[in-house]
């Protein structure tokens, strides 16, 4: 049976799909000597599956699901590409297999991580257009002003590209900081960090403490723990409706756009 080859890759513990994906379109994938694209599909019974030269045989394998709480000071990468000696989160889940992190955080971010080897949740997880939230605790320098956090709210420029709104609640104003929780549905690089700096109010503290349905929390910093039947039945079922929703979206996006078209035509005509 054919199936795409991010999913047959991510199948047989290469990454995430996101990952998977990275590795197809930097020309490092091949399907029988030819080099993959996106979109392609593979029979991984009668196909020939290569990336970065070692054939790869997807199987199913248990799935694995860890909450980690990442310690400031540790990198969300499963090796450290720099080679200067660096915990990674890989480095602080003793288990074996090919677990890679949904969700990174900056260095020097604490907070919750999604340890699993299913590519296909992984995906779903962190992918922009399902838009699952992620919350954050966040401490910030000084007082905000309404403005400021409104800015915040409403989304702002960020390498040309304005961010997606955010939920933001005030925990606690005080004269020299104040204590933020920020819902977000996207996570550029540094976002929070960078959003904040440019608003004017550093960031002193920030912590992730959910990630869709999953908590953090009581969580020590460094420890880690098994997701309950419970808790990954929850990200499958909030996974599966934001799958459920979009056709749903779609056709009625194109229902307009064509109806808009019929009637732009009509017009023309008289």
């Amino acid at each position: 049976m054919e199936e795409r080859i991010q999913k047959l890759m991510a199948q047989a513990g290469i990454g995430s799909r996101r990952d998977c994906e990275k590795l197809i379109a930097d020309g490092r994938v091949t399907v029988n000597g030819r080099r993959a694209k996106l979109g392609n599909k593979a029979n991984p019974a009668t196909d020939t599956i290569v990336v970065n030269g070692r054939v790869i045989k997807p199987q199913k394998t248990e799935a694995i699901y860890v909450a980690l709480h990442k310690p400031k000071g540790v990198i969300s990468s499963l090796d450290d590409e720099l080679e200067e000696g660096r915990t990674t989160v890989r480095d602080l889940v003793s288990l074996p297999g090919h677990l890679y992190p949904v969700g990174r955080l900056d260095k020097q971010t604490t907070g919750l991580i999604l340890m699993t080897n299913d590519g296909d949740l992984a995906h779903k997880l962190t992918h922009p257009r399902y838009g699952h939230e992620k919350t954050y605790k966040v401490v910030v320098e000084g007082r905000i002003s309404q403005e400021a956090l409104a800015r915040w709210q409403e989304g702002v420029y960020l390498d040309g590209r304005k961010t997606i709104p955010a939920k933001i609640t005030v925990i606690q104003h005080d004269v020299s900081f104040t204590r933020l929780e920020i819902v977000m549905r996207e996570g550029r690089k540094r976002q929070i960090r960078r959003v904040a700096n440019m608003l004017g109010y550093p960031v002193r503290q920030l912590v992730r403490e959910k990630i869709g349905t999953l908590m953090l929390g009581n969580l020590k910093a460094g420890d880690w723990r098994h997701l309950t039947m419970k808790e990954v039945a929850a990200l499958k079922t909030a996974v599966a409706s934001v799958k459920a929703k979009r056709p749903y979206r779609k056709s009625a996006n194109r229902a307009g756009k064509k109806s808009g078209r019929r009637k732009s035509q009509g017009r023309r005509t008289k």
